[in-house]
């Protein structure tokens, strides 16, 4: 009988709670699915000084023991939270990962979890991910990680590093799927009601998201109002008669707010959500095409290749994998 792989997660004062329930929820939930006497992982939640910590939010952890009393571990994971930067918390976690290092097979960060990599320098040189709002800070502070800002997650070598919050989830199915294969993991994503592989696999937050954020004054309804109407005419002149503007004009003003043109814009929004639509209906391309406003099922397919990589049927076939039947 194969031992269980025993993962430990590092929590502190001021840890993000999702960044450390949601990996513990995956490793979990495939221990308990593993057949009877031959448990996948043993989960192991570590504090500095093995004491209870809360999170941001104010829930109360408990510790199973502390870093100098842990023992050997398969994986470890730093999940992220503002507490990550004191000083207090975040040398001894560096000083702990650089000890741990060349006897533990997999060094696992979530969201500002990355902290921690980059002050123990482990991976200096190395490719890595973190929530998006925290790109410039980091990249800064360690400037010997390849930081790459839109990546949901990266492993590169012994070493995994995700994007924020639920992104740890993300990860942590991905490990799930090297050790014991995709049909468990599939299994998990389902009980957990998640995606195996998120559609777009790079975006850290959708389009429509994006949008409303930058969006301000006369463009505030328009925000609100193409995403829900995306088979309609969202041609510029339509779109600048719903804000009272000359084409020309708002042209120019949609550009400089977004950084891109109106039809830039439009395409984005149409591929973002014909993706979605791809994965969650047994439609057809031509009809999901038609459904975001595509009068021609082959301009559809040739935008979708050229945003994604893939054709939207390659697509669907890579995100929409069944679980075989037992």
């Amino acid at each position: 009988m194969a031992a269980a792989r025993r993962i430990g997660l590092v929590g502190y004062e001021g840890v993000n709670a999702l960044d450390l329930t949601g990996p513990h929820e995956v490793f979990c939930s495939a221990a308990a699915s593993s057949r009877a006497g031959e448990p996948a992982y043993e989960v192991i939640c570590l504090s500095p000084d093995g004491k209870a910590f809360h999170s941001a939010s104010g829930l109360l952890f408990g510790a199973d023991c502390s870093l100098a009393d842990a023992p050997s571990f398969d994986t470890i994971v730093i999940p992220g939270g503002t507490g990550i930067r004191a000083p207090q918390v975040l040398e001894p976690i560096a000083d702990w990962l650089r000890l741990r290092a060349p006897t533990t097979r997999r060094l696992v960060s979530v969201c500002t979890g990355l902290y921690a990599m980059g002050a123990s320098g482990l991976m200096d040189g190395r490719r890595a991910t973190t929530h998006w709002s925290y790109v410039a800070e980091i990249a800064a502070r360690y400037p010997a990680l390849r930081i790459e800002p839109d990546a949901i997650f990266i492993r590169d070598g012994c070493f995994s590093t995700s994007a924020g919050v639920t992104a740890g989830i993300d990860l942590s199915l991905a490990l799930v799927e090297e050790d014991l294969g995709p049909t468990a993991a599939l299994a998990i994503a389902r009980m957990l009601v998640v995606y195996l592989k998120r559609p777009g696999g790079q975006r850290q937050f959708s389009e429509p998201l994006r949008f409303q954020v930058r969006a301000a004054g006369r463009f505030a309804d328009l925000a609100a109002w193409i995403p829900a109407n995306l088979k309609e005419d969202l041609s510029v002149e339509a779109l600048a008669r719903r804000v009272n503007c000359s084409p020309r004009h708002f042209a120019r003003l949609f550009k400089e707010a977004f950084g891109a043109s109106p039809a830039e814009f439009v395409e984005a929004l149409r591929l973002a959500e014909a993706a979605e639509r791809i994965l969650s209906s047994t439609s057809t391309i031509d009809a999901v095409a038609a459904s975001v406003g595509y009068a021609s099922g082959t301009v559809f397919r040739r935008a979708f290749e050229r945003r994604f990589g893939v054709t939207p049927s390659l697509y669907r076939d890579r995100f929409s994998r069944k679980i075989a039947a037992e």
